[in-house]
């Protein structure tokens, strides 16, 4: 089997001496020699059994040890999972996810959908109709087999500690070593806790976990290209790189470590002058297509299913463009809407903009500036985004009787909020937020007003005709540039502050860029009497444009996330309180009849392995100021264990810790978790680099020390076993577990 072969790390010596052999036990003596047999022949027999036991036991341990580990993993992630019946934490947002897909109606997320399409599917295996709205804190109904649903969950959860396991194997740690990186997640409080939920976290460790197994079992293979397995390797590499991208957008940064993994590989082979040409090529291109291509692949048909399921109309069909919800069946877009907009018609304008919303105004006036009203884009559907198509100032008054005229290409026009009869308006005032463009507000009336009430509509494109001397609903693509002052309306990706509600910021803008879609507009809905309803649904959505829409809202929607200075969250946390366990989160009320789960992670796991991120930077340090005085300690094949086994994880938990701590987003403790991997398979490189000496003196007091090891670390598990499986009555009866003021196990 793969897992069993002794590879090397590349550029690893080849001479039998510095291969790393099997943990088998040692039949020679301290000097090399043979020790001597001097027992009894009916001794021998009695210990042939027991030997022949213990060598089978010895020779299968890399299915025998997984397989237990796993059976563990099972129990601490599934024990009492169905104990709480009530809506715990974040279930109340995927698990009402769960029920879009069961409902199929559209809706929209921060997130990409294979997660919350697995929790679809878990619903749908335990026969919920998607139904049950998912209000934190509400008791689940009867009807509801929410604990088929967390154990679906769990088993992601379970089925990475097997994984973390031949993960430490391909890292070429010792056994003792990889039972410690294994019994490190088995026995991590937090990971045990957070998969018995219907949360998209177990998910995303998964397929961190595969594809960092991935990655090391293809790096051991280098010396076999273009072989079977080779490519096995990395294409699986690539479908786990696509799949942890398509759980949550955190699995980027297990992206950028394959990258850094890639580039440094190819850079190599570029280096090696005895490389044909034609082989680098196919290296280069092989990579490109399994690390690339087929990630893409599998994130874009995680979407392209999440389009194909959701196929009614839902909360979310405003963050998508007008053509696209007038597809989704049950909606109101462009229902009945005639197809030709004329002047006195009344309508929905949309933003074209990735994530644009539509153009809104409400009585509330800008605090500053013109202090006028506020023109804003928002993504729900209100009374306030109607606005009346007029002819400007210099034409005659709109005449309900007279015939009607539709504006088109190069027609000056007026628009009139429909509740509060204004004028939408520019002037030289600086915007609120965008310093650098005009402020665009409601001024005036129907009767009150001047030329800077007056837009130029300049038709971009037409996805139903090239005919542009019409606006057409939902087909037709315009700019609005203010006939005074030449600048454009445009909607982008800033948010107002707290005075604004939050809502896009609407400017007018001085540059004049046609190929800016922010600055492209469409009527979304239409309702003029005299005009007769058109089908504006017949025209088709291509799957491309609403793939990168979607995913320029859900980038826009997540920049939103950030902290609210008038708002207190008592759940967040910083990033410097992950590595030291400064603080835990509650995940529920904490009253005496609610059964009580407290996020916290393994005292000994997270201390161990975040101070062996500081011993491996001080191993690193110590051999580069040695090797500068000249010394020459190391072997190639130690240089690139070094390398591979231990440089490499520290390189994850910086590309997945170090983000966190630039951005301005709310954070919480469990962002944490997939740097904690990368710190425990550290921790794992620098215990078994510092007893590798103890190791060769004697086997007997490396499994001694590793045996505290494992007991340290079990035990922990076990002391804080409550806050896994849960806390049931009053909470003071677990102050022994608060070590700390943070740790609000209790108050």
């Amino acid at each position: 089997m793969a897992f069993e072969q002794g590879a090397q790390a590349t550029g690893a010596a080849q001479d039998g001496h510095n291969l790393r052999r099997r943990n088998v036990p040692d039949h020679s003596s301290s000097n090399g020699s043979l020790t001597q047999a001097s027992q009894e022949v009916d001794d021998k027999k009695s210990q042939k059994p027991n030997t022949s036991l213990l060598k089978t036991l010895d020779e299968w341990e890399f299915l025998i040890a997984p397989l237990l580990f796993t059976l563990v993993s099972f129990f601490t992630r599934m024990y009492k999972i169905g104990l709480s019946n009530i809506v715990t934490w974040d279930e109340a947002h995927f698990g009402k996810f769960g029920s879009h897909y069961l409902k199929r109606e559209f809706y929209f997320d921060v997130h990409p959908p294979l997660g919350k399409m697995l929790v679809g599917l878990s619903g749908y295996m335990a026969g919920y109709n998607g139904s049950f709205e998912f209000k934190s804190g509400e008791t689940y109904p009867a009807e509801l087999n929410y604990t088929f649903m967390r154990l679906f969950n769990s088993t992601f959860g379970a089925l990475c500690v097997p994984v973390a396991y031949y993960t430490a194997r391909e890292l070429n740690f010792r056994r003792s070593t990889v039972w410690l990186v294994t019994l490190m997640v088995l026995c991590e409080n937090s990971y045990a806790t957070i998969s018995r939920f219907i949360l998209l976290d177990s998910m995303l460790l998964f397929f961190t976990f595969t594809t960092v197994l991935c990655w090391a079992r293809f790096h051991r293979l280098q010396n076999q290209s273009f072989s079977l397995e080779w490519f096995f390797w990395l294409f699986l590499s690539g479908i786990s790189i696509g799949c942890v991208t398509s759980v949550k957008w955190v699995g980027l940064f297990c992206t950028a470590l394959v990258g850094l993994y890639t580039a440094e590989d190819l850079w190599n082979k570029f280096g090696d002058l005895k490389m044909p040409q034609t082989t680098l090529a196919s290296h280069l291109v092989a990579r490109v297509v399994g690390l690339i291509f087929v990630p893409l692949l599998v994130y874009m048909f995680s979407f392209w299913v999440h389009f194909l399921v959701l196929e009614n109309s839902g909360p979310g069909d405003a963050q998508m463009s007008s053509l696209f919800q007038a597809n989704l069946k049950g909606t109101e877009v462009g229902k009945d809407s005639p197809l030709e907009v004329a002047f006195g018609s009344r309508a929905t304008i949309k933003n074209m903009g990735y994530g644009g919303g539509l153009l809104h105004s409400h009585v509330q006036t800008y605090p500053e500036g013109s202090q006028q009203q506020q023109v804003t884009c928002y993504h729900h559907k209100d009374a306030n985004n109607d606005w009346f198509f007029y002819p400007n100032r210099n034409q005659p008054l709109y005449n309900p009787e007279a015939p009607l005229v539709f504006p088109g290409d190069k027609s000056v026009i007026r628009l009139i909020h429909s509740q509060t009869g204004r004028n939408l308006h520019s002037h030289t005032v600086s915007a609120p937020v965008t310093k650098g463009d005009y402020e665009v507000s409601s001024y005036g009336n129907t009767t009150i007003g001047d030329e800077k009430d007056h837009w130029t509509v300049e038709v971009v494109s037409d996805a139903a005709s090239r005919d542009r001397s019409k606006i057409r609903t939902l087909t037709t693509a315009f700019r609005l540039r203010h006939t005074s002052l030449g600048c454009y309306l445009r909607a982008g990706t800033v948010n107002l502050p707290q005075w604004g509600f939050k809502q896009i910021e609407v400017t007018c803008v001085k540059q004049n860029n046609p190929r800016d879609v922010y600055t492209h507009w469409n009527v979304e809905a239409h309702w003029n009497e005299r005009l007769p309803a058109g089908d504006p649904g017949s025209y088709k959505s291509p799957f491309l444009r609403d793939f990168i829409h979607l995913n320029v809202a859900m980038m826009t929607s997540n920049n939103a996330l950030v902290p609210d200075p008038d708002k207190q969250d008592d759940l967040a946390s910083q990033f410097w309180q992950w590595p030291i366990l400064h603080v835990g989160l509650r995940m529920c009320g904490w009253d005496d009849h609610i059964v009580k789960y407290f996020l916290l992670g393994n005292p000994a796991v997270y201390w161990g392995s975040t101070l062996s991120l500081f011993i491996f930077g001080g191993l690193v340090s110590w051999y580069l100021i040695r090797w500068q005085r000249g010394y020459d300690e190391l072997k190639p094949s130690e240089i690139d264990y070094i390398h591979y086994g231990g440089l490499y994880p520290v390189a994850g938990w910086f590309l997945h810790y170090l983000p966190f701590v630039a951005m301005a987003r709310v954070t919480y403790v469990h962002h944490y978790y997939p740097a904690l991997y990368f710190a425990i398979l550290t921790s794992g490189f620098v215990l078994d680099w510092v007893t590798k000496p103890l190791a060769r003196k004697s086997r007997k007091l490396e499994w001694m020390v590793y045996g505290i090891l494992y007991a340290v670390v079990i035990g922990m598990f076990v002391l804080f076993r409550a806050i896994v499986f849960g806390m049931q009555g009053k909470h003071q009866q677990w102050r022994h577990l608060k070590w700390f003021d943070k740790w609000r196990i209790t108050d």
